[in-house]
């Protein structure tokens, strides 16, 4: 109950509030959705993803175990949510869509702010979940981008469209600058954290504008599913995956944990940005993060229990 607690009044929120003052202002100003979208999309994600990569430690004696987890379970969830999508018969856009919510997790807001909740006294998992929340920002900018481009009509610019988004170079500029220890100068580094800092806010701002408007009432069903495969079976997935490659202790109890996460916002924005049912993915992101601390609880709790 405590964690319950914690995870209420410490990450979400937090989270909720400036949800709503998104939503309240929409409401009020009338953003322009499209100028919000860019903004963050091409100059708020590619700085706080620069900056993620090049301040995490990935180095660990355990990173081989983490990193081989995170491409199974990642590789699971993928080939199950494109087998739900063509059992349902969903068309390309929603399929994108639908598939990006399940496979992406909010890692990063709060899974990291959970991790240090729950591992508060192991640095160790708090580690693991920083390399959790790189490969994330990895998947969604290569897998995650790549399923929306390749959902739009004009799939002849998929790869020009893909190759055109800025968060790829700056991954990769900040993987070569972590390995081969560049430092990056004052005078860049200070406006680069600033925007980085900036991300968090406009990124909630921009999803509580998208559900400014969104009806509650009409819940689709397909919501459950997602829903469903986000929260409970992503992690019954992990469980599975921890038990066959044996491993235990600490790197255990963080790799389930950061299974149960709910959607990423960064499909909510994706899905503005290219016009694939963006108030699905909002409202995904929405309930998904409203369910969770119920959710996330119980899996913090079996992981101690169980590992």
């Amino acid at each position: 109950m405590t964690i319950f607690v914690r995870i209420v009044v410490d990450v979400m929120l937090p989270l909720f509030l400036l949800i709503g003052a998104g939503a309240y202002l929409h409401r009020l100003f009338h953003f322009d959705m499209n100028t919000l979208s860019k903004i963050t999309t091409y100059f708020l994600l590619p700085a706080v993803g620069f900056v993620n990569v090049y301040e995490s430690d990935m180095k660990s004696d355990v990173l081989f175990d983490v990193f081989f987890f995170l491409v199974l379970q990642a590789g699971t969830l993928i080939v199950l949510s494109a087998m739900m999508a063509k059992w349902l018969r969903l068309d390309r856009s929603l399929g994108a869509t639908f598939q990006n919510t399940i496979v992406l997790n909010n890692s990063g807001n709060f899974g990291i702010p959970v991790s240090q909740l729950v591992f508060r006294d192991e640095p160790l998992g708090l580690s693991i979940q920083i390399v959790v929340t790189i490969f994330q920002n990895f998947l969604t900018n290569t897998y995650g981008l790549f399923q929306f481009i390749s959902a739009s009509e004009n799939k002849g610019k998929m790869s020009r469209e893909f190759f055109k988004n800025p968060i790829i170079y700056a991954l990769i500029l900040g993987v070569i600058c972590r390995l081969f220890h560049i430092s990056v100068p004052t005078f860049i580094w200070q406006p680069l954290t600033h925007v980085a800092d900036a991300f968090l806010t406009i990124a909630l701002l921009t999803l509580g504008a998208q559900l400014a408007y969104m009806n509650i009432k009409q819940i689709p069903r397909l919501m459950f599913v997602t829903i469903g495969s986000r929260l409970i079976l992503s992690p019954m997935i992990a469980f599975l995956i921890i038990l066959i490659l044996h491993i235990k202790g600490t790197t255990a109890q963080a790799l389930l944990i950061a299974s149960a996460y709910p959607c990423s916002r960064n499909t909510a924005l994706y899905a503005l940005q290219y016009n694939h049912h963006p108030e699905y993915a909002a409202q995904a992101v929405f309930l998904s993060t409203l369910l969770s601390p119920l959710t996330v609880s119980g899996v913090i709790g079996l992981a101690r229990v169980y590992f």
